[in-house]
């Protein structure tokens, strides 16, 4: 679809409540919501630079509920890179992307050229973990794809999960830094706010 090679689609899989919604609001708003609210899919932009050009980052918050199996085809035939969540504190939720990373694997065909990312989230939770770091790792491993764990909680590893993805990327040079000149405007911004400036 040429039209759309100015988007960069990642879609975020797992299971309901490991956190998917949490981590994406936590890198594209900065907020982190305590209540669980269930999600159907939502869609969230944000402008990087891709080829020394701008690009638009599209990340797609799927349901955890296995009541769309199509639009869990839909998701993974449009998408370009994969986040795979899964909650330290669940093994439920491991065992439950085992068969969408096979049906990315159905779908995509060699997934050695697709960025994936496997995610441990609620790294806060230490006290309640049932997946062991290295059993990530190995897993990781095993699905040819990086790991990290994260916690949009105390947002720890956040933005660096979604720089690590696109950093995956061989097709094309994806990266988050434009953000970085951005905020430098926006601080700007913030600053003169407030003050009257005489042009």
């Amino acid at each position: 679809m040429p039209e759309q090679s100015n988007d960069y689609r990642v879609v975020v899989f797992g299971a309901g409540g490991v956190g998917k919604s949490s981590l994406v609001l936590r890198f594209v708003k900065g907020t982190f919501r305590e209540s669980y609210i269930p999600t159907i899919e939502d869609t969230y932009r944000q402008v990087i630079s891709c080829d020394k050009s701008i690009c638009t980052l599209q990340i797609t918050d799927t349901t955890g509920s296995h009541q769309f199996p199509a639009m869990q085809r839909l998701s993974i035939s449009k998408g370009h890179a994969f986040i795979l969540v899964y909650s330290i504190t669940s093994r439920q939720s491991l065992e439950e992307l085992k068969p969408i990373y096979e049906q990315i694997c159905q779908i995509k065909g060699d997934v050695e050229s697709i960025p994936i990312m496997l995610v441990g989230n609620k790294n806060d939770e230490n006290q309640n973990r049932e997946v062991d770091t290295s059993e990530g790792e190995a897993m990781a491993k095993k699905w040819k794809c990086a790991f990290m764990e994260t916690s949009a909680k105390l947002n720890h590893n956040v933005k660096e999960l979604f720089q690590e993805l696109l950093n995956l990327e061989k097709r094309r040079t994806v990266s988050l830094q434009i953000d970085g000149k951005k905020s430098k405007q926006q601080k700007r911004k913030e600053k003169l706010k407030g003050k009257c400036v005489v042009m």
